[in-house]
């Protein structure tokens, strides 16, 4: 699982007259970006296909925006949520000269005393929000996550498959569980080797035939025994 960094605010000086803040709120299927472009009247909003080399031309035209409009820019910091998508986007930008920061979703305050809306444009305004405040120092805005290099994540890799093997594991035994006790099976356990040939002693031979099926549609690996 992904650890919070210890750091819950930037220890870096912002100087935002001088910087360009981009946030991306990341899809399957689009990347919403917005932008914070100094001496520009207007906040950028942009959506894109998911193309790292996109997005890598909008920052550098926000950029050379600003500079054309009279300021000298010394930083440019871009963040988005950590999701589904990981790190490689982060690894990528940061290997192109790119200040790069994953927030951590659950460290993000967000309203829970009714139902709030959820949109592409609500949340990426509520990114450059809590980014902003991150970046000038302020603690309760929101915590980042560390990027592991790519090694690390293999590193990582098999005790998370593990996870993941005893989560469906489990999962399936419930179930299984579910169904005998719905056949007035209680106390039984699937996990066991001979299973099928336990239920043919407890009497079960006949209710196991008829829900064969169903039982190997949930997972039940053992029904292959003679």
């Amino acid at each position: 699982m992904t650890k919070v960094n210890d750091l819950s605010r930037s220890l870096v000086s912002f100087e935002q007259n001088s910087s360009v803040t981009v946030v991306v709120e990341m899809s399957a299927s689009s990347w919403l970006v917005a932008g914070q472009v100094p001496r520009l009247d207007r906040q950028p909003l942009k959506k894109l296909e998911p193309d790292p080399a996109a997005l890598l031309r909008l920052v550098e035209r926000w950029r050379d925006e600003a500079v054309k409009a009279g300021r000298t820019i010394k930083r440019v910091a871009l963040a988005f949520g950590a999701g589904r998508d990981g790190f490689w986007l982060a690894r990528w930008l940061r290997a192109r000269d790119i200040e790069v920061h994953v927030i951590h979703s659950t460290s993000v305050a967000v309203s829970r005393e009714h139902r709030r809306a959820k949109t592409d444009r609500l949340e990426t305004a509520m990114l450059t929000r809590v980014f902003l405040g991150w970046l000038r120092g302020e603690r309760g805005h929101c915590g980042m996550v560390v990027i592991p290099t790519l090694e690390e994540e293999d590193a990582r890799r098999p005790s998370r498959e593990r996870e993941s093997l005893v989560v469906e594991r489990t999962r399936i035994i419930n179930r299984i569980k579910a169904i005998l006790a719905w056949l007035g099976i209680r106390g039984f356990n699937p996990k066991l080797r001979k299973a099928v040939e336990r239920l043919t002693r407890c009497g079960h031979r006949t209710v196991y035939r008829c829900h064969r099926t169903r039982l190997t549609n949930c997972g039940a690996i053992w029904l292959d025994s003679p």
